[in-house]
Formats: C-alpha cells, structure tokens, sequence
C-alpha cells in the first residue's frame, strides 16, 4: 500500500483518518487560502483542495496525497473561517434561524505520477434561532476561530444545529464515505 500524506494541519482532519485505522502522516501545505468569489463554492473548494495536494506532492517524492478544503455557504455567500470576534459573530448572526451549505472539496495526487481526482461534497445544515448571549458566550469559547463559519458542529456548535442533510463528516472537514471511495481508486483500502 502507498504511503499516505495529509496535507493539512486540521487536527478534525487528522483524527477523522485515524478513526478509520489508516496509517499517514502530515505535511502542511502553505497555500494561500484566499476565495476567489468568481469561482462557484463547489469549484472553489476543489481548486484550494488540489492546490493544497499539488504543493505537498511537490515536496515529497512518492506518496499519495490528500489535500481538503471546506467552505461554508449561505446565500451564494461564501464564509470562511472569521478574522477575529466581529467576524464570528457577524457570521453566527447570519446563520441564525436558516439553512446552509457545507462544502468540502477533496484532492488526492500521487506524487510519483502526478495522477489526481478531485471531488467535492455537500451537506446541509439547519440551525436554530440563536441568542446574542449564547454567540458572544460561544465565542469566547475560542472554538470558532479557525472553522470555516465560526462553528464547529462536533464541539459546543453541536447545540446550535437543528439537523442535517447529507454527510455529517463533511461538516467536520472530511467527508470520510468519498474519501474512501477516492482512495480505492489509488489502491487503498479502508474495510
């Protein structure tokens, strides 16, 4: 079996790997993450996801890389992950008492052949009216600061989320039932 890389420093990322028992090791891309707003979500994330995949995949000599990306939609209205306080709770106003989409591409290379697929996932997610003391309460939490929308729905920002629709994975940042069906592909196997 091919070594197996990630090319994030997400730990949700990582220990969603090791929940299915594979063995990799992580090599952190430096890609600028900026959004380009002229590119649709599902493209988008897959650009990033490729980029991020391409540049680890330059720097190692074999391996197969996988790199990821999640965005946060509401809208046609593309949320990152927030600047700073303002921004999260500006965000969590916005998602307050509506629907969403979670979008997150998947790249994976081989770096000794430069052979790629590229895909990307959807799931929906309903929240509930939200309260400005529970935002403000939740962001001095720090558990937004670095998801994509300000909320995480496998921690405090589970309280938030009234349902899904789709992949739950996906909302966490790697959408595991595509991954694995990407990777047989590059003969790996998760069962």
């Amino acid at each position: 079996m091919p070594d197996l890389i990630l090319a994030s420093a997400s730990p949700r990322r990582r220990d969603l790997l090791q929940q299915l028992g594979l063995e990799f090791s992580i090599q952190v891309s430096n890609v600028d993450e900026t959004v380009d707003v002229s590119l649709a979500p599902g493209l988008l994330v897959e650009s990033l996801a490729r980029q991020k995949a391409e540049h680890v995949a330059g720097m190692v000599k074999t391996g197969i890389v996988i790199g990821a990306d999640t965005v946060v939609v509401q809208d046609d209205s593309i949320l990152g992950k927030p600047a700073g306080p303002e921004e999260a709770a500006a965000m969590l106003r916005r998602l307050s008492g509506t629907s969403h989409r979670v979008i997150t591409g998947v790249a994976l290379i081989d770096a000794a052949t430069g052979r790629e697929r590229v895909e990307h996932e959807v799931t929906t997610v309903r929240f509930r009216e939200l309260q400005n003391r529970e935002i403000a309460n939740y962001i001095a939490s720090g558990e937004p600061a670095d998801k994509a929308g300000a909320y995480a729905i496998q921690g405090l920002g589970s309280v938030f989320v009234l349902g899904i629709e789709g992949c739950y994975f996906n909302v966490v940042g790697l959408p595991v039932a595509r991954l694995a069906g990407m990777l047989k592909d590059f003969g790996i196997t998760v069962l």
